[in-house]
């Protein structure tokens, strides 16, 4: 099998078939994953403002995804506090949770949702320049670091697509596979990747919906990007970004 052939395998679900799932960690009888990753006591926090989102966007859905586009320029405006709030809202707000799963506003593979989302902030209403972490569990922003200069660093790190740098806000999402692997073992990373166009989707309609626009992005600097984020590379990685702003 060449290496074409081999990744077009990985597309396929066949290998559901080579599985023993009675081997996987769930039907072995250990604990699931925590579905956030936890954060130090003394972390810096920001509230995020939880407003009635039906009042807030008088949109209709049609023309939200008829409307819906890549979007790669912006204006100076910043995107309100509200609004950001808003957008983790629709990509990877929690509805419910209910023992180990957390129930979202975007479908997930066995409700194991392996995403965490990072925020590269440029211009934010009452956000200073610098890397965030949403905690959706409290929908609340840990703050991972402030860098003044973290645009040039997104840049260099999607191989010099200026507009990553040039947005409101980037979105960056990891992937922790274990919370995945838990349960399906090797039939695990196909619908990993699938997930992440759930998500994707969903901040382009919510984006349309509050005037704003976003790009996904699925080429980076792997290595590069993981060390802006701070992740390890292995148990925690990049796995696809998407710059917003107002248009």
């Amino acid at each position: 099998m060449n290496e074409i052939e081999r990744n077009r395998y990985f597309l396929k679900d066949s290998i559901r078939k080579r599985i023993d799932f009675s081997k996987t960690p769930q039907s072995m009888g250990v604990a699931a994953p925590p579905f956030e990753k936890p954060w130090p006591e003394d972390a810096e926090m920001i509230d995020l403002p939880v407003l009635d989102w039906a009042e807030m966007v008088d949109v209709n859905i049609v023309s939200c995804i008829r409307n819906r586009k890549s979007r790669r320029s912006y204006t100076d405006r910043p995107l309100k506090l509200e609004e950001l709030s808003f957008l983790l809202w629709a990509t990877q707000g929690i509805r419910m949770v209910a023992g180990y799963s957390a129930f979202r506003t975007v479908p997930s593979a066995g409700c194991r949702h392996t995403f965490e989302t990072y925020l590269a902030v440029f211009n934010v209403e009452g956000l200073e320049e610098g890397l965030y972490r949403y905690i959706p569990s409290v929908h609340r922003l840990l703050v991972e670091y402030l860098d003044d200069n973290l645009s040039q660093r997104i840049v260099e790190a999607s191989f010099h697509q200026r507009f990553t740098g040039e947005s409101a806000v980037t979105f960056i999402w990891t992937t922790i596979p274990y919370r995945m692997e838990w349960r399906y073992g090797l039939a695990a990373h196909r619908v990993i990747l699938i997930d992440a166009g759930h998500v994707c989707q969903n901040l382009y309609l919510a984006c349309e919906a509050i005037g704003a626009g976003t790009c996904a992005v699925a080429a980076y600097d792997q290595e590069y990007l993981d060390e802006v984020l701070g992740v390890d590379g292995v148990d925690e990685f990049t796995i696809y970004m998407a710059p917003v702003g107002k248009v």
